[in-house]
C-alpha cells in the first residue's frame, strides 16, 4: 500500500487545459452571472436554405401553423417575434447528467434580418450566463419553434435551470416542427430526423456535417484537451438546425394554393386539416393534391374526406376508382358500407365482402349474412329502393 501511494503522491496534478482559444468563433460579453461566450450570425433577406428563403418565415400564416400542428395557441402568435431554439448536448436524454453546452437561438431583427446566437457553455459549472439569456430571449418571443423540442431541448433545459437552482422561464406557445414534419410527409416515408426533412424538402444537404451521435463526443474531448477543432463542426451543425427551421416555417406556413410542397405532402396537410376538423378546406387540399399527381394516396384521402363531409357519391367514385388500382381490403370495406347505405346495392356490397374487408371473423361474417338477407329479400339484383 505503501508502493501505491508513494506512486500516487509522485504524479503531479495535472492544471486544467486552457479554454479561452481564439480559434472559435466566439465573443465574450460579461454580464451579472458571469462570462458569456456568444457567436452571432446575421442573415439578410436573401438567404435560403436549399430552395427555401428564410424571410418566408416572418410573413407565415398563424392560423394554418397552428392547424397543422393541431394547437390553436399557435394561431394568436405573431411570426415575427418567433424564437427558433435548438440544444447541444452531453447526453441522449434530458437526465440531470445531461448539460445543453450549446443553445442555438434565431430571431428576427428589424434591421439585420434573421439574427442566429448561439451561447456556448465554455467549461462545465459556467451556464449560468447561458441560462439568464435563454430566460431573456424566451420572455420576449411571441412563440417558440423547436425541431423535436417538447420531447428533448425544453425538458433538458427545464432540469437545467432546476439543478442551477435558477427559476423557471415563460414558456410561449410552442410549435414543434417535428410533428408537423412527420403529419405532413409521412407518405414519402422520408423519416423524422431534421437532416431528412432538409434533403427531401427544402433540397439542402450538409456537407461535412457532424453527425448528432457525435456531438457529445466532440464537447467532451474539447474539454478534455481544449482542441477548438473538436467544436467548430459542432457550431456549424448548431446553426443549421435553427436556420433549417425557419426555412420550414415559411414553407409550412405559406398559402396552400401555389405552394412548394409536394403533391404527397399536401395529402399530408388535407389529412392533418381533416383532424382538425376542417373538413371543406382539407377537401379542397386533397383535390388539388390529386390534380398535381398525388396518385393513390391523393384519391384515398380524398375519398375518406368526402366520405366526412357527407359527400358520399364523391367518396363512392374515389374509392371505386381506388378499388381498381390497388388491391386493399380496406378499400373493399369502405365500398361495401358505401353500396349497402348509399347506393343501396346490396349485391355488390356482399361480393366485396366476400372477397375480403380485413374485418374480424365475427364482424365479417355478419355482415355478409346481412347483406345476403337484403339480396334474397330484393331479388337478383340486390337493388333496395
Amino acid at each position: 500500500m505503501d508502493a501505491v501511494l508513494s506512486r500516487t503522491r509522485a504524479e503531479p496534478p495535472r492544471a486544467p487545459p486552457p479554454v479561452d482559444v481564439p480559434d472559435l468563433p466566439f465573443c465574450v460579453e460579461h454580464t451579472a452571472e458571469g462570462p458569456l461566450h456568444v457567436r452571432t450570425l446575421r442573415l439578410s433577406g436573401a438567404h435560403r436554405v436549399g430552395r427555401a428563403p428564410v424571410t418566408a418565415a416572418r410573413a407565415a400564416s398563424s392560423e394554418l401553423l397552428a392547424l397543422l400542428a393541431l394547437d390553436p395557441a399557435i394561431a394568436s402568435c405573431d411570426p415575427r417575434g418567433a424564437l427558433y431554439l435548438d440544444t447541444e448536448t452531453t447526453g441522449l436524454g434530458p437526465g440531470a447528467g445531461t448539460v445543453a453546452f450549446l443553445v442555438g437561438l434565431a430571431l428576427w431583427d428589424e434591421e439585420a434580418g434573421l439574427l442566429v446566437e448561439q451561447l456556448l457553455v465554455r467549461q462545465l459549472g459556467e451556464e449560468a450566463p447561458v441560462l439568464a439569456r435563454v430566460a431573456e430571449r424566451l420572455a420576449r418571443a411571441s412563440m417558440l419553434v423547436t425541431f423535436n423540442g417538447k420531447s428533448f431541448d425544453m425538458p433538458v433545459l427545464r432540469t437545467r435551470f432546476v439543478m442551477n437552482r435558477v427559476p423557471p422561464f415563460r414558456e410561449p406557445p410552442h410549435l414543434d416542427l417535428v410533428h408537423v414534419a412527420r403529419r405532413l410527409h409521412k407518405a414519402r416515408n422520408i423519416g423524422a430526423r431534421l437532416g431528412a426533412v432538409e434533403r427531401a424538402v427544402l433540397g439542402f444537404v450538409r456537407e461535412g456535417d457532424v453527425p448528432s451521435g457525435e456531438v457529445s463526443q466532440c464537447y467532451l474531448h474539447f474539454l478534455r484537451t481544449a482542441d477548438p477543432r473538436a467544436l467548430l463542426g459542432v457550431v456549424d451543425h448548431n446553426a443549421w438546425d435553427v436556420i433549417s427551421m425557419a426555412a420550414l416555417v415559411g414553407l409550412y406556413g405559406e398559402p396552400l394554393e401555389g405552394s412548394a410542397l409536394e403533391p404527397e405532402d399536401l395529402v399530408g396537410v388535407a389529412r392533418t386539416l381533416k383532424r382538425a376538423g376542417y373538413n371543406d378546406r382539407a377537401f379542397e387540399i386533397a383535390d388539388a393534391a390529386c390534380a398535381r399527381g398525388a396518385g393513390d394516396a391523393g384519391v384515398r384521402a380524398r375519398a375518406e374526406i368526402a366520405k366526412a363531409r357527407g359527400d358520399k357519391a364523391r367518396a363512392l367514385a374515389d374509392f371505386e376508382a381506388l378499388a381498381a388500382s390497388v388491391d386493399d381490403a380496406s378499400v373493399r370495406l369502405e365500398l361495401a358500407k358505401l353500396y349497402e347505405h348509399h347506393a343501396k346495392d346490396a349485391a355488390r356490397a356482399l361480393a366485396l365482402v366476400e372477397a375480403g374487408t380485413g374485418e374480424k371473423a365475427d364482424r365479417r361474417a355478419h355482415r355478409a349474412a346481412r347483406l345476403a338477407r337484403k339480396v334474397e329479400a330484393k331479388g337478383t339484383s340486390g337493388k333496395l329502393w
